[in-house]
């Protein structure tokens, strides 16, 4: 998904896979959390302070019984209501601009966000042995019997799909109805090919990692790979209401925008949020924002939504460099680190391969017509990106679902992270978990631990049927798991998957509440409470909200003072001017430093 050096468009929210080269557009002053019109996000209060003219389309979240009355105060000359979202209470509707800050203040709207136009770029490079890097033999589960929906731009049949494509939905028309596969855009084609293709055209070469599992699709991008958020939330609800008749166990979203508001009133995050809480596994994906466009150096906090859903598994990008050896793996530069824009929580949740991946092609689409280079052996494509990593995930939580289908969504997120396989830097050092969460995806480990765990057993009792050696052996190298994870912000050690434990309940958001509340059960020797500090050297901002180079403030509150164009974290400092750019600084007891221009 998402590009190296991308420059957002004010007209754009979702980028999928990865550009190459930059995109132009002009900067505007960042939107800050503290100068948000009350239940607005920041381009809507953006355009409100602004006293722009016209109207916007915006999607209205709702207390629980306040659709009919919001129904019924949207009646009138340009407001016109287009659709509705009853899982998350919430209406997609046509409104003035003017008339904004006053519909937000009515006492049934809890939050009005922009529907913004979502757009999917990419290009290609690389090349990779995909099932031979994730430590997989060939007779290891393939996901049989597992449903994948695949959110993207659709999908053109092809032998690689072997007639698995269970269901077919076009969310870019108003009837929603099932339809022939199509893809005029090719990027969801690419992405469920690497899910679930079975590599009949490439002598299994180019399989998925998961090339015996159902695809249920559902279009929401155009031949031009863009499309509206509102279609997105349609297209989960639509998952989320008819799991049981779809039989639909993981949601693939290769797709994300700029954070605009906290995860709480986001509407996309929201019914990613119902979707967990269904019981479906939810991957999304990092961004592609790791980089300066101007300068190249790393930034921070550059997550995009849905990414920032708690719940979410979200997905960052590494390089294999076309080998099946992790020794020799790095995290991607394009790839988004954290931590997420207002909520400060710790993402991505692990990475997995992303660049240079190949998989099959839409033939027809705009992709594949205008991208010659990018193709491999006439049916296959081969591109970039933080989509392409997500949808590795997306497989091997199908294989994980095939080898125990009793496991929550919480559960399947603790075990990716618990046996990711940490990454190093090229002098040797281990990247931070704002850039690689635990590490890179490890499916040999993950199926080795769900193949073990009997969740029939009480909460906080041991669940293990067996000891399990915490290392993997890939192309003849041992490898140990990270043996960790992410609670929000704070970094849980030791074993942590031998008990089952109560926050692997699908009821429970992911990193909320007390963490004293999550009672971790029987696990004395879990170092938990380790909190992440986030260290000196973020900067994220933009006219989306990313423009490198800026004041950084999360929450409701700035953190750290702030000199003119800079920000001092933690302290105050004499001298204003030092340089951000550079390595993050995530160890205990950092104090950090001012944060200005590069």
């Amino acid at each position: 998904m998402f590009s190296n050096a991308i420059w957002f468009r004010s007209t754009v929210v979702f980028i999928a896979a990865f550009i190459l080269s930059a995109t132009s557009a002009n900067a505007q002053s960042p939107q800050h959390p503290q100068r948000l019109v009350a239940k607005l996000d920041a381009r809507l209060s953006s355009s409100v302070r602004a006293h722009h003219s016209g109207t916007k389309r915006v999607i209205i979240r709702t207390t629980a019984d306040g659709i009919p009355r919001l129904t019924n105060a949207l009646k009138g000359n340009r407001r016109f209501v287009r659709r509705q979202h009853s899982t998350i209470s919430a209406l997609t509707a046509q409104v003035p601009v003017d008339e904004l800050e006053s519909l937000s203040k009515l006492p049934f709207v809890e939050s009005i966000s922009e529907d913004a136009i979502v757009k999917a770029e990419q290009t290609s490079l690389g090349g990779s042995t995909l099932r031979g890097t994730l430590g997989l033999p060939l007779q290891s589960p393939s996901g049989y019997g597992v449903g994948v929906a695949v959110i993207d731009s659709g999908l053109e049949d092809s032998p690689e799909f072997a007639g698995r494509i269970a269901r077919f939905y076009d969310f870019t028309q108003d009837s929603r109805q099932s339809t022939s596969p199509t893809d005029g855009y090719g990027h969801g084609t690419h992405v469920a090919g690497l899910i679930a293709g079975n590599g009949v055209l490439s002598d299994q070469r180019y399989r998925g990692v998961a090339p015996k599992a159902r695809l249920i699709v559902l279009k929401v991008l155009d031949e031009n790979g863009e499309g509206y958020t509102s279609d997105v939330i349609d297209a989960i609800e639509f998952v989320t209401r008819n799991k049981s008749w779809l039989d639909v166990d993981v949601i693939n979203l290769s797709l994300g925008h700029p954070i605009l508001e906290p995860a709480a009133t986001d509407p996309l995050v929201q019914a990613v949020e119902a979707a967990v809480r269904a019981g479906i596994v939810v991957v999304a994906a990092a961004g592609n924002v790791g980089v300066s466009p101007s300068t190249g150096e790393p930034g921070y906090a550059g997550i995009l939504s849905p990414g920032n859903a708690p719940s979410a598994i979200t997905v960052g990008s590494a390089r294999t460099f076309d080998t099946n050896v992790r020794s020799d793996d790095r995290i991607a530069n394009y790839s988004s680190r954290g931590p997420t824009w207002y909520d400060g929580r710790a993402k991505p949740d692990l990475v997995a391969p992303g660049h240079g991946l190949v998989a099959t092609a839409a033939k027809s689409s705009t992709l594949y017509l205008n991208n010659p280079a990018a193709r491999v052996d006439d049916a296959y494509l081969r591109l970039n990106g933080t989509s392409m990593a997500t949808a590795v995930v997306s497989g091997t939580v199908a294989l994980i679902l095939q080898e125990n289908r009793r496991l929550t969504p919480n559960a399947v997120k603790a075990i990716l992270q618990y046996t990711a396989l940490p990454v190093r830097d090229d002098q040797g050092a281990q990247y931070d978990v704002l850039t690689q969460g635990t590490g890179s995806v490890n499916a040999a480990g993950a199926l080795e631990v769900a193949a073990h765990i009997d969740s029939r057993r009480a909460v906080s009792s041991s669940w293990l049927t067996t000891a399990l050696d915490p290392s993997t052996v890939i192309d003849g190298e041992a490898v140990s798991w990270a043996e960790s994870i992410v609670w929000s912000d704070a970094v849980s050690f030791g074993p942590v998957m031998a008990v089952n434990q109560p926050a692997w309940d699908e009821n429970i958001v992911w990193g909320s509440g007390d963490d004293d509340n999550i009672v971790w059960g029987s696990s004395d020797n879990i170092v938990w409470g380790s909190n992440i500090v986030w260290g000196s050297n973020i900067v994220w901002t933009s006219d989306d909200n990313i423009v490198w180079g800026s004041n950084i403030v999360w929450g409701s509150t700035l953190l750290g003072s702030t000199y003119g164009t800079s920000t001092t974290w933690g302290m105050a400092v004499d001298d204003p001017s030092q340089t951000a750019w550079g390595t993050l600084d995530s160890g205990a007891g950092s104090t950090g430093s001012v944060l200005t221009s590069p």
